[in-house]
Formats: C-alpha cells, sequence, structure tokens
C-alpha cells in the first residue's frame, strides 16, 4: 500500500481513543506525588502543632507557658520532659501532672498522701533529702545545697534524712625523708565538718515543720566500720543551733544515733522556749539519767504534746525527774518510756504524777523492770486521774497480786479504754476482769461521742 492510500484509511480503522477520566488522572498524579503507599494529607501536622512542639523542643532555653492559651498550655505541659533543669520549672510550673511524671520517673514507689496530695512538694523534698544524704564533708560543694533553696524553700515542709556520711579519711602519706613528728604534724589535720552542717540549711526553709535524722549510713555491706555511725561533739553542736534557728519547726527526731547524756543536753539546751516544737523523739538512743533530767527541765519550760525516748538506758532517778516535771505540766498529752530500765522506784513516781496530772493520754511504760509496787501505785493512780485513755504495762512483772490491785483500781475508773497488759503475770482472772472494764469504759466513750461528737474519745 502506497502511502497516499494509507493517509486517506478511515478514521474508523484507527483503535477508539481512551476517555479522559478525572480519578484516574488523579491516582496516577497520586502515585506521583508520594512514593509510601501510606502516605496522606492527614498526616501533616497543622501549623500550630509546629509551633508548640518548637516551643517544647527549646523550651530550657526559652521557657514560654503562662502566655499561651489554656488549651495550649496543658498541651505543652503534658509534653515537657521530666529532665528539664530545675532553675527552669521549679518557679514557672504548678501543674501537678508534671510534677508526677518527674517523680514516678525518678522514684520508683510514690505515695503522695504523706505528702498532702502534693507531687511538687513530694518532689523537691525527696530531692533535697537524696542531696543531703549523699553530701560528703569536704568533698560535696556546698553551693549543691545553697542553690537548690530558692526553688525548694516554700514546698519543704519536712525531712526525713535516712543517713549522713562521714568525710573521706585519707590514709597518711610519710615520705622517708621526713622525721615521724613532722608527718604526726602534717597529718594533724581533720576535716572541716564530721557530716553535713545543718545549720546552712535549717533556717532558710520558712515551713519546715518535721525533721528526722539519723547519724549513720545505710546498706554499708562488707564496708561496715564503726564511725559510719558516729554523731560527733561537733556534729551534734551544729544540729542544736541549726535547731534553734529554725522557729517553724514542730516535730523533731533523731533515731540510732549514739545519743548520749551530754548531747542530750546540749539539744535540749537549745530547744527550750522554742516557740513551737511540740513532739521530741529521741528513741534508740543512748540516754540516762542526766538526760533525762535535762528532758524534764524542757517539760517545765516548753509547748511539748508528745515525748518519745523509748530504748534509752533511764533508770529509777531519770524517771523520777520525768514524773516531777509531769505533774506541773499542762500540755504533753502522750509519754513513751518503753524499753528502759525505771524499775519500781520511777514507776511509782510516775504513777504519783498521774493523780496531779490532768493532760496526759496515753503512757507507755512497757519493759521497764517494774513489779508489785507499781502496779499497787497505778492502781491508786487510776482512782483519782479521769483523762488518762491508754496505758501500756505490758512485759513487766507485775504478778497475781500486782494484777488484782490493778483489777480493783480500773473498778472505780471510767476513762481508760486501753491497757496493755501482755506478758505481766497478773492471772487470767484479772485479766478479764480488766478486759471487762475497759470495754464498759469503751461502750460509754463511744455513747459520749455520739452524743458530743466534738468530744475527745
Amino acid at each position: 500500500m502506497s502511502q497516499s492510500q494509507s493517509s486517506r484509511r478511515p478514521r474508523s480503522m484507527y483503535p477508539p481513543a481512551k476517555p479522559v477520566n478525572a480519578a484516574a488522572d488523579g491516582q496516577k498524579m497520586r502515585s506521583i506525588i508520594a512514593e509510601d503507599p501510606d502516605w496522606s494529607l492527614a498526616l501533616v501536622p497543622f501549623l500550630t502543632t509546629l509551633c508548640l512542639q518548637h516551643i517544647i523542643n527549646h523550651f530550657e532555653e526559652n521557657p514560654i507557658l503562662d502566655q499561651l492559651m489554656p488549651n495550649y498550655k496543658a498541651y505543652v505541659l503534658q509534653r515537657l520532659p521530666a529532665s528539664l533543669p530545675l532553675t527552669v520549672t521549679a518557679n514557672l510550673i504548678s501543674d501537678e501532672s508534671y510534677w508526677k511524671r518527674c517523680c514516678e520517673v525518678r522514684w520508683r514507689l510514690c505515695d503522695v498522701s504523706t505528702y498532702d496530695n502534693s507531687w511538687k512538694r513530694m518532689f523537691f523534698e525527696r530531692h533535697l533529702e537524696s542531696i543531703i544524704e549523699l553530701f560528703i564533708p569536704d568533698a560535696t560543694d556546698t553551693k549543691t545545697v545553697l542553690d537548690l533553696v530558692p526553688l525548694c524553700q516554700n514546698y519543704v515542709k519536712h525531712l526525713n534524712v535516712s543517713q549522713l556520711l562521714p568525710p573521706i579519711k585519707e590514709p597518711p602519706r610519710f615520705d622517708e625523708d621526713d622525721s615521724s613528728d613532722c608527718a604526726s604534724d602534717m597529718g594533724s589535720e581533720g576535716p572541716s565538718m564530721d557530716h553535713f552542717d545543718f545549720r546552712i540549711l535549717l533556717d532558710k526553709l520558712p515551713n519546715l515543720e518535721e525533721l528526722n535524722v539519723v547519724y549513720g549510713v545505710k546498706g554499708c555491706g562488707m564496708n561496715f566500720e564503726w564511725n559510719l555511725f558516729e554523731f560527733t561533739f561537733r556534729d551534734c553542736e551544729s544540729l542544736a543551733k541549726a535547731l534553734n534557728s529554725c522557729k517553724t519547726l514542730q516535730v523533731f527526731r533523731i533515731h540510732h544515733s549514739k545519743v548520749d547524756d551530754e548531747k542530750c543536753c546540749m539539744l535540749v539546751s537549745q530547744l527550750l522556749d522554742h516557740p513551737s516544737l511540740q513532739e521530741l523523739d529521741f528513741s534508740h538512743n543512748h540516754i540516762s539519767d542526766r538526760g533525762a533530767r535535762a528532758i524534764g527541765k524542757l517539760l517545765n519550760r516548753s509547748q511539748l504534746k508528745r515525748l518519745v525516748i523509748c530504748n534509752n538506758q533511764i533508770r529509777g532517778s531519770g524517771a523520777q525527774a520525768l514524773a516531777h516535771a509531769l505533774a506541773r505540766n499542762a500540755t504533753l498529752t502522750s509519754l513513751n518510756l518503753r524499753l528502759n530500765r525505771i524499775g519500781d522506784e520511777g514507776g511509782q513516781a510516775l504513777a504519783q504524777a498521774l493523780m496531779k496530772n490532768k493532760t496526759l493520754v496515753n503512757l507507755h511504760l512497757g519493759g521497764n523492770n517494774m513489779t508489785e509496787p507499781t502496779a499497787v501505785a497505778l492502781s491508786q493512780a487510776l482512782v483519782e486521774n479521769w483523762t488518762l485513755k491508754s496505758l501500756n504495762l505490758s512485759n513487766n512483772r507485775l504478778g497475781v497480786d500486782g494484777g488484782k490491785l490493778l483489777e480493783e483500781g480500773m473498778s472505780h475508773n471510767s476513762s481508760l479504754v486501753e491497757c496493755d497488759i501482755r506478758l505481766t503475770h497478773v492471772g487470767q482472772d484479772s485479766e478479764y476482769c480488766i478486759t471487762q472494764a475497759l470495754r464498759a469504759n469503751q461502750i460509754q466513750a463511744k455513747i459520749k461521742h455520739n452524743y458530743d461528737p466534738n468530744a475527745k474519745v
């Protein structure tokens, strides 16, 4: 076929043209726009989201928060990292959900109920406690504590310091050319402090109400040394001055720290006439009669409501000094003398003080080597005392006759609702009668409480 014939071929001989399909063209364009088959326009973030993400990524350099609208502010707070410096977040962020994340990231157990349900308070109290517990004198810079004070001072109410580290003692170095006298002179200088000095901190915490401290090391394991558990005289002097400077302190506890009479007297001397102290706990120490006499003087010059001196070495004369102060005291409601050695001499003196005291509600005298003469005095006290509600006499050898005397005293008493006489050998009959008398008092107390809800049970 010639070229002229082919050019004159009818139009019907060519294959028909495909119709233009917009959807098909769009699909073809889609495949050109993105090679990812899962690509979608919905994945492109809004400009607002990009701006907020920029704020989050650069929050440390430029903390923008209060200028944002509430919904944008919540978005930023939910995504801020918990590792931001406290100098940025402490005084800027008050959102509890942020501080909850900070606490849960750092500590495995977080019971916010013990911190008035405030996550921010929990974080700063536990953070400050950890800094104090890891502070090494002459090795840790005091700026680590002082720089934190402006950030946490408004949130710290309680401090529970469960360990205090001693300074690192390096072995003395001796040169062969130096004489022994010169070498000993060079190594005579000791550390500036034996443990953390609370004087640099307590007066800078205007809301501090409670301080619990232990001068010892947790988990020392095979590295045990006695000097890891030593509360020195220099420590005591600095702690006493720090307590005196903290006028808001209401509760002070020092446990398992080998507080002896001399150190007890020094601490008490700085707590005399303290304006707000209400609870003092010297349990598990080495306090004997001289320290007890100092504490008795404190009872006459303070507003203490609770005193705990359990597991010490107080004997009869020390208990007599406490009893003399108790007879004139009008504020103390709880006294714990468990696990001392007051004997009948101290037990009788305390029983006589109960005849005059009108405020004490709880008295714990368990494990004090008391026998029948103390039961005689307590029986007489129960007849005249109408304020004591709880009495613990456990682990004392009161005997069967002592039990009968207590039974007689309980028959004339209507205020005592708890009386622990376990391991006292009082006899089953007396124990049963005393229990029945206590139940009758408990029923009367509940009736009185239902009639007057404001009454103390």
